[in-house]
């Protein structure tokens, strides 16, 4: 019967755990994962494919295509054109104004020499040093193809061999620059796709440092963009592709000798096809690629890059010269007319204002443009609807400390699901941060961490079996301890105390 009694007891107390611990919440770190964020993740992700897909048929009002159905075009009146694949954008705002076969593998001709000067320009140090010309860099050029005459043993310098390579296109200058760079102009060609791919570019693949045709050499319009953006950055190379002529220095076996460009649009300002805005940047031609022409062009405060391949040899404008430069003074003629260039936001102006903790300094911080926004937008838009509300990118609140200057967050601008700029936004001022608000903050936040709470449910845990185990075996003990003293008073031979 006792023994009954005492299992009985154990049985309660084993219950009682059960029960405990199923009442108490698991913290979340011990949770499993929530499928729902599984879920969410999945939308986002074709909601920003619902995006991009809306943003390439973006204005159907004002969208216009051309004779062809792969033709988009941010604006009315979009020119034909005889390009097989074109591309138009704008690089302030990266807002794409015209596109045909942007992304379609086509063979780019020599304005791979783009990125042969890109990657000149990253490698040498010194401009002035010399290039011996050696057999190897003839080896692989046709007599038919263009040249700078230069000569095997000839020292030339590296920024006439630039020269050489982006005005009249010289392949030999090519080969020469690649084996300067790259030890071998096989090793060469591996910087040039691993460049490439550095840049974003994802259909573009070389196998020669000049573009002679070879089939498993081809690029995309939007990649020669790209290319294109890259090498502008630097000073040299925007001052040499918009050189109509250049003296190239006297060689040890050439006298000082003139090279002009094969950019006609630049060639001659009183020539009818020519385009006063353009800047560069480079010429193309095989009978593979047909003509393609890498553009830039300025107009005020308004940039453009143009990109037109696989164009006829003739303009049925004017015969004598290649579609590709009339092509490309159409796109960027009605780019500067249809599009106006808008500054949305100076440096300095004031954007938003966020919470600051951990000062005692304020309790606000403004956040201001890191720098002026320049962008092309149509020029009929509202500049009020393109600006009154801006998607802001920024959190709720920051801790101190912070220094004026530091990034926040970025503003971007855009109307009817086009983007028209983005802009970082820096800290206005410095805010000091206050010892004693920062520790405060370290002990809040601890007594609100995963961490505390496993540690309270854990004591919590304890104290209640040490509550049950007290109540179940310290019953049995006192129960244990009365029979030992009713056992000794009932022992016959047990001497009562006499009381005194």
């Amino acid at each position: 019967m006792k023994n009954n009694k005492l299992w009985n007891r154990f049985a309660a107390l084993a219950l009682c755990c059960i029960l405990l611990f199923s009442a108490i919440p698991l913290p979340q770190a011990f949770a499993a994962p929530d499928d729902t964020d599984t879920v969410s993740d999945s939308y986002d992700t074709d909601d920003t494919n619902s995006t991009e897909d809306s943003g390439t048929t973006e204005g159907s009002d004002t969208a216009t295509q051309a004779d062809n159905s792969n033709v988009i075009a941010a604006a009315s009146g979009a020119p034909t054109l005889n390009a097989e694949a074109a591309l138009l954008i704008s690089p302030d705002s990266g807002m794409v104004l015209y596109e045909k076969n942007a992304d379609e593998r086509r063979y780019p001709a020599s304005t791979t020499k783009i990125m042969t000067a890109l990657l000149t320009l990253e490698n040498v140090t010194d401009l002035n040093e010399t290039v011996t010309a050696e057999a190897v860099d003839f080896e692989n050029v046709s007599a038919d193809s263009s040249t700078a005459n230069i000569k095997e043993g000839e020292q030339v310098t590296v920024i006439d061999l630039l020269y050489a390579l982006m005005l009249p296109s010289a392949n030999e200058a090519a080969y020469m620059l690649a084996r300067h760079v790259g030890g071998t102009w096989e090793n060469f060609v591996d910087m040039m796709n691993q460049r490439a791919t550095e840049l974003g570019c994802t259909g573009t693949h070389f196998s020669n440092p000049c573009g002679l045709h070879e089939d498993d050499h081809y690029s995309t319009a939007r990649d020669l963009y790209k290319i294109a953006y890259a090498a502008m950055q630097d000073e040299t190379f925007t001052n040499i592709v918009d050189t109509v002529q250049h003296k190239m220095a006297k060689t040890n076996m050439h006298e000082e000798r003139k090279i002009y460009t094969t950019n006609m649009l630049i060639f001659s300002s009183y020539a009818p096809y020519a385009y006063p805005y353009c800047k560069g940047i480079k010429t193309g031609h095989t009978s593979q690629a047909g003509n393609c022409f890498v553009g830039y062009a300025e107009y005020g405060d308004a940039k453009l890059y143009s990109v037109v391949m696989g164009c006829d040899d003739q303009s049925s404008e004017y015969p004598e010269v290649a579609a590709s430069f009339t092509d490309t003074s159409a796109l960027c003629k009605w780019g500067f007319e249809k599009f106006t260039s808008k500054t949305l936001v100076k440096q300095g102006d004031t954007i938003k204002q966020i919470n600051v903790r951990l000062s005692t300094d304020t309790d606000k911080l403004v956040l201001t443009a890191k720098s002026d926004l320049v962008s092309l937008v149509p020029a009929d838009l509202d500049m009020e609807l393109l600006t009154k509300d801006p998607v802001i990118t920024a959190p709720e609140s920051v801790d101190a400390p912070i220094k004026a200057g530091d990034v926040i967050g970025s503003v971007t601008y855009s109307y009817d699901g086009m983007d028209y700029g983005t802009v970082e936004l820096v800290a206005l001022s410095d805010v000091a941060m206050s010892p004693v608000l920062y520790y405060a903050d370290k002990l809040s936040n601890f007594f609100q961490s995963t961490v505390f709470k496993v540690i309270l449910i854990v004591l919590a845990v304890f104290v209640v079996l040490y509550i049950l185990f007290n109540l179940t075996f310290g019953g049995i003990r006192r129960r244990k301890q009365r029979k030992n003293l009713r056992s000794r008073y009932e022992n016959s031979n047990y001497q009562r105390r006499r009381r005194r």
